[in-house]
């Protein structure tokens, strides 16, 4: 089921960015972050998108001027997020609650929220227009840890963009941190959760000691180069709906049919992105991904923690190995990797931080996938309703951090029968995509009986 890659071109004027400050007076102190927060891996942005459609029963108010000011009282709750980085002794991150503000735009474009097309999922067209982001983002001291742009369009609808530092959440606690401006928007005093703090809940215990392996912390190969080549890379989705999400679970065996959607196009996404890209036969592959920490955690974290509180994980194998076998194998390898995540893992990553300097995960041959299908971004209503479509704003955030397009994500989508389903967005050069496509047409066209000879993605872009 392709869809144009919505050729739709438009202006966005933006205001000039203003510094919002909180509503009332914060504490001015300097708070440390927790060795799970302070990683090479989450220095940089979480870029969030929600567009919203025209409420007639709004039309006095202005979405901009709203979240405005809720994004100025909810900042007297998470204050933190209206001060700066700082650097300490041996590259320590800390926060150092200054009350400067939170960076927010106001822009205005000259396009309708139905010319983007009937199925909203990335890439959306002029989307660095929509997400306003600051000068070498790479550098996370000293600036803005929170961005937000509020777009008008003139069919009356919105569009709410936010970017929000890694170190300082995931995205449980961004998702946590927008409900509470959307609270407040909607006329609440206070949000309904409170921000907790308290990251030396999840700090390097004193002596640190790593006691799991950690093979997702590698480090490089002396002089390994990514084979991905950065030339003609492209942009886009593919949808899987509950029919293609069947098909794929009769190519396995049936102890392994009740894998989870994660498992399931995770694998699916790290086998046909193997064989586009052509990788060496015997070349070290792996898929990275996050886990929540939360349900391993004994006690557990308090209600209302904002910070990160998420693990990554690796599974391994070699191209030849994932590219000749079938899905089952690239599903059993995420399921280990999965399984070896437990509280005493959760504290070897923050001790392994500490003693081994902030490792940065392993570039070449990784393939980082996120699942944010679940989070809620959705559900955020400011006062006009629920989103049209709410959540991650683009795939390959790693290019302009790491030189490398490593990031592919699962949106949460409706195509255009209205069908709940999944949004697999990745980038590939060109040539990398048009066989990646074709590899998934395979897999779908093996129980897929009578299926007419076509990709099966929705969108796509330069």
């Amino acid at each position: 089921m392709a869809l144009p890659s919505s050729a739709v071109t438009f202006a966005v004027r933006r205001r000039k960015p203003e510094l919002v400050a909180p509503a009332k007076p914060t504490p001015y102190e300097c708070k440390l972050l927790s060795d799970i927060d302070d990683q090479e891996s989450l220095r940089f942005n979480i870029p969030v998108i929600q567009f919203y459609t025209c409420n007639p029963s709004m039309q006095a108010k202005d979405p901009a001027a709203v979240i405005r000011e809720a994004l100025a009282q909810t900042l007297v709750y998470y204050y933190p997020l209206a001060g700066r980085l700082r650097e300490g002794p041996n590259r320590k991150l800390m926060v150092d609650c200054t009350g400067e503000g939170a960076l927010y735009i106001e822009a205005e474009a000259d396009v309708a929220l139905k010319d983007f097309g009937d199925i909203l999922s990335p890439p959306f067209p002029c989307v660095d227009e929509l997400l306003y982001d600051v000068p070498n983002p790479n550098d996370v001291l000293n600036r803005p840890l929170l961005i937000i742009q509020v777009t008008r369009l003139k069919c009356g609808g919105f569009i709410f963009a936010i970017n929000v530092s890694h170190l300082l959440t995931d995205a449980s606690g961004m998702i946590q941190l927008i409900l509470a401006m959307a609270e407040i928007s909607r006329g609440a005093i206070a949000p309904s959760i409170q921000p907790v703090w308290e990251r030396h809940l999840l700090s390097a215990r004193d002596p640190p000691r790593v006691s799991s392996f950690h093979r997702e912390y590698d480090q490089e190969k002396e002089g390994a180069i990514s084979t991905t080549p950065l030339e003609n890379m492209v942009h886009r989705s593919f949808f899987f709906g509950h029919k293609e999400l069947s098909t794929l679970r009769k190519l396995l065996p049936y102890h392994l049919r009740q894998c989870s959607r994660f498992e399931l196009l995770a694998a699916c996404l790290w086998r046909c992105r193997t064989i586009a890209l052509k990788t060496d036969p015997d070349e070290e592959v792996r898929l990275l991904f996050t886990v929540s920490a939360r349900p391993k955690l004994n006690p557990p974290l308090p209600l209302g923690y904002y910070g990160n509180a998420i693990v990554f994980l690796a599974a391994i194998t070699t191209a030849r190995k994932l590219s000749e076998n079938p899905l089952w194998y690239a599903i059993k390898l995420v399921r280990h990797a999965k399984e070896r995540v437990t509280e005493e893992y959760v504290r070897s990553v923050a001790d392994l931080m500490v003693i081994k300097g902030r490792p940065h995960y392993p570039m070449t041959g990784s393939c980082l996938v996120t699942d944010v299908t679940r989070v809620g971004f959705k559900d955020v209503d400011f006062g006009w309703g629920k989103t049209v479509y709410g959540g991650l704003a683009k795939a390959g955030l790693g290019a302009k951090l790491h030189g490398v397009s490593p990031l592919s994500i699962l949106v949460a989508i409706k195509n255009e029968k209205g069908e709940d389903g999944i949004a697999m967005s990745i980038c590939l050069p060109d040539p990398a995509m048009e066989v990646f496509a074709k590899e998934l047409d395979i897999l779908l066209k093996q129980e897929m009986v009578g299926l007419q000879s076509k990709p099966i993605f929705i969108s796509s872009g330069l």
